[in-house]
C-alpha cells in the first residue's frame, strides 16, 4: 500500500474496532452479522489490509454507520467540504483507474457521490447492495458500459443512467482510453437489520 492508501487502511480500522467495542461486540460477532471472516475483519481493524469495497459496505452496513462514516471521523458540522484530491480512494485498476469516494451522508438512509475513473481495459464488478439501493451516473468522459444483470447499457458523455443497485452489476470501459464518470449511490435503512442483533452483548 502506498502512503495515503496507508493511512486510510488505518482510519478504517480505528472507525470499525469503535463502533463494534461501542456496541460490546465481539469480532466474532461483528464478523458473523456482516458476513467477512474473522481474520479480515481482524487485518481491518489493524489497518494491515486496503479491503475492497464490498467488504467495507458489508461492515458499514453491520454497523448501521454507512460507508461514508467508516472512511472520515464524524464532525460535529453542519457543512463538509471535501478539497480537490481529498476523498476516499477505495478502488484501484491495473490501469490507473480509481473509485474515490468524495461525499457522503449519515444514516438511516445513505447517499455517496464517487467520482469514478476507468483506465483503457478496466472494469470494476459490484456485488448486489442492500434492498432498495438505487445508483445514478452520468459518464463526464469517454464512454462506458454499464452492466446491470443481463442488461448492458452503453453510454458517452453527457449520458446518464440510473439503475437498482440491489442486483449484481458492474461499469466497463472497453476502449484504449480513459472513461470518467460521477456516481451517486442511495441507500435506504442502512443497519436497520443489525440494530438489535446482539442486544445483551
Amino acid at each position: 500500500m502506498d502512503v495515503g492508501a496507508e493511512s486510510l487502511a488505518r482510519a478504517i480500522g480505528a472507525r470499525v474496532r469503535q463502533e463494534r467495542k461501542s456496541r460490546g461486540w465481539t469480532l466474532d460477532q461483528l464478523a458473523t452479522v456482516a458476513g467477512v471472516s474473522r481474520r479480515m475483519l481482524v487485518n481491518v481493524e489493524q489497518g494491515a489490509v486496503n479491503a475492497s469495497v464490498a467488504t467495507l459496505l458489508r461492515l458499514s452496513d453491520a454497523l448501521g454507520v454507512g460507508l461514508p462514516a467508516l472512511v472520515e471521523p464524524p464532525v460535529p458540522r453542519t457543512a463538509k467540504v471535501t478539497r480537490a484530491d481529498q476523498g476516499a480512494v477505495l478502488w484501484t485498476g491495473t490501469a490507473g483507474g480509481r473509485g474515490v469516494l468524495v461525499a457522503g451522508t449519515a444514516p438511516p438512509d445513505v447517499v455517496e457521490l464517487w467520482d469514478w475513473l476507468l483506465g483503457p481495459g478496466e472494469r470494476h464488478d459490484s456485488e448486489a447492495h442492500r434492498k432498495g439501493t438505487r445508483e445514478l451516473l452520468q459518464v463526464q468522459q469517454g464512454t462506458l458500459v454499464v452492466e446491470v444483470g443481463p442488461e448492458r447499457y452503453d453510454l458517452r458523455v453527457g449520458d446518464a443512467l440510473s439503475f437498482h443497485g440491489d442486483a449484481v452489476h458492474a461499469y466497463v470501459n472497453a476502449t484504449d482510453v480513459s472513461a470518467r464518470f460521477s456516481l451517486t449511490v442511495f441507500e435506504p435503512t442502512v443497519g436497520a437489520t443489525h440494530r438489535t442483533e446482539f442486544p445483551d452483548a
